[in-house]
Parts: C-alpha cells; structure tokens; sequence
C-alpha cells in the first residue's frame, strides 16, 4: 500500500485545492474562493509547473483570500521535500499566525507517492505549530525522515496523526511524554526499521499508561513490524478500558498478538477494535468475531483472509502496509 491520492476531507471540511482553482491563472480569469471558513485549503507547489516556493505561494493565499475566517489548512508538497524539511514553511506558518486567529487544524505533508514517496519526505521538528497556535485542535504530519516532536504541553489539542514508515524513537518517546489534556484521538504510524521506525514498546509505556492523556477516547499504534509486541502490552494496559476505539492495524499482526488481546482485558466495551493488514489465521479471525461481534463490537479484519507471508521455498515474509 502506498499513498496514493491527496487528502479529501480534513477536520471535517471538504479540500479546495488552491493552487489549482485559484491560483495565478484562475485568479486573473475571475475565478471567486468559497467562504474562507467552509474548506480545509491546501496549499502546494509544483516544480514541473512553476519554480515558486511555497512561501511564495502561501504569501499569495493571504493576499488573496480573508484567512481571519479559514479553519484549517493542508501543506502539501514544498520545494524539494525529498531533499529539505519544512523549516520555512514552519517559519511562514508561524509568522502568519496573527492573520489566522481562526486556525483550529493543520496537516503538514500532504504529498502521494508521485511527488515524494512517504518515507523520502524530510521532516523536522513539527512542534513549533503547537507553540505558535494555542487553540489549534488538530494536528497532522505524514513524513518521519528527520521528524522531531520534542515534549510539549498543549492545552486544546484534541486529534494528533502521525503517518510515516518509520517514526524515529526519539520523536515516539516526545509524544509520549508530552502532556495533551484534550487529546481524544492518538493515531500513530511506528513503520518499520528499513525506514528508521526503531522505537520498541517500552517507548510506548505512557501511551499505556495513559496518565498524560486523560480524554483519550482513540488509540492507533499501527502500521508496525512490533505489531505483536504491542497488543501484548495493550492486554493489561490500563488506557484501554476507557478507549471506544482501539486500531492496531497494518501492521505484522500474527496470532500471537490477536491472542494476547483476547486473554487480557475485557474489549467488550470498545466500540472498533481494527485489525485490518494482518497476519492472523482463520480460526483466529473466527475467534475475534465470535467473542466480539455478539457484544457489538466492530471487528476490521479485512481481508478476509489472511495476507500470504509465505514462498514456495517457506521463507516466510510479513510486512507493514506502509514502509517506502
């Protein structure tokens, strides 16, 4: 699986793509914005179109559209993102925040594969956003070469993504420790070691634990090759009485894990507990339904079958969904 088209939707908002519908020729042609809070607005460059920077073109948005009124905002590709992280668009986010009093959602990295593979998006220390937008209510970041989540407080935080193939330990251990009184919805992207996801489960403690986030109503640790690891530590894991959702999907998940959830912990309660991308065997699956469905669980375990993890020669290969 790689990511293959633009965001659609963001904090509840359809996108409007700007660049394409109101750039430089729409704009001359007369072409009128919607009202600044009805889209989440994206805000892009296209090397084989145009040699300006996103700064540039980001400075065209203020100018061109009311943005004491926009709600949220998607970065999408910059200048050479394979190549450079997103400082400067950091820097023109944060120096604009005075005209965005509005602002409650940011995605920053909202690239598909044909502009820069997910694992080749150079990121940085995205934490300056939260500092900069203290009522910001959404945060999301897709890119973990180079991505830094020091430690922060956030007071309204309510929803932070991190999608990557690899999310480097040290920025799994920042989220960990930061302390996100509103934070309901936690969606994490571990990766795998080929691409620098080199976090263990012992950097998940907290986020068991759950001390720090005392609203958390949603928990995603997946796309993981400790995808086994980490469901058995969510067995006993006090967080996961009071989850509605709990995601563990895309990851390496074999029986070994599945079963690990089952022999904890009551799941009764959750609303979803999502499996899908696994490695588990039919019985399993048939264990999972029986046990959950009849109490009104949602149990995801597309596909219905399990994913081939086996040659002809019996080596044995299990992958995360997303890596590259």
């Amino acid at each position: 699986m790689t990511i293959g088209e633009h965001l659609q939707e963001f904090h509840g908002l359809p996108v409007f793509e700007f660049w394409n519908a109101y750039g430089r020729s729409a704009k001359a042609a007369g072409a009128v914005p919607p009202e600044p809070g009805s889209v989440a607005w994206r805000i892009a460059v296209y090397p084989y179109e145009s040699d300006e920077s996103w700064e540039d073109a980001f400075a065209r948005f203020l100018d061109a559209v009311d943005t004491s009124g926009v709600r949220a905002l998607i970065v999408g590709a910059w200048s050479d993102a394979y190549d450079s992280g997103p400082e400067a668009v950091i820097g023109a986010l944060v120096a604009a925040r005075d005209r965005l009093p509005a602002l409650r959602a940011v995605f920053l990295g909202d690239m598909m594969m044909e502009e820069c593979e997910i694992s080749w998006i150079n990121q940085g220390d995205v934490t300056p956003l939260l500092a900069a937008f203290p009522l910001l209510e959404e945060l999301g970041v897709r890119g973990g070469t180079g991505l830094e989540f020091p430690a922060v407080r956030h007071e309204r935080l309510r929803k932070l993504v991190v999608q990557t193939g690899g999310m480097p330990a040290a920025a799994v251990r920042g989220v960990a420790a930061s302390d996100l009184p509103a934070l309901v919805h936690l969606d994490l992207w571990l990766g795998t070691s080929d691409y620098g996801g080199d976090a263990e489960a012992g950097d998940l403690e907290p986020f068991f634990a759950g001390d720090r986030l005392p609203a958390l109503k949603y928990l995603a640790l997946r796309n993981s090759e400790i995808q086994d690891e980490v469901c058995a530590r969510l067995a006993s894991a006090p967080v996961v009485a009071r989850l509605e959702v709990l995601d563990v999907s895309m990851g390496v998940l074999t029986d070994d894990g599945a079963t690990a959830l089952l022999t904890g912990q009551p799941l009764t309660h959750l609303k979803k507990l999502d499996l899908h991308h696994n490695y588990l065997s039919a019985a399993l699956r048939t264990r999972l339904r029986e046990t959950l469905e009849p109490a009104g669980v949602e149990v995801d375990l597309d596909p219905d079958d399990a994913d081939s993890d086996e040659e002809e020669d019996g080596t044995v290969w299990r992958f995360v969904a997303v890596g590259e």
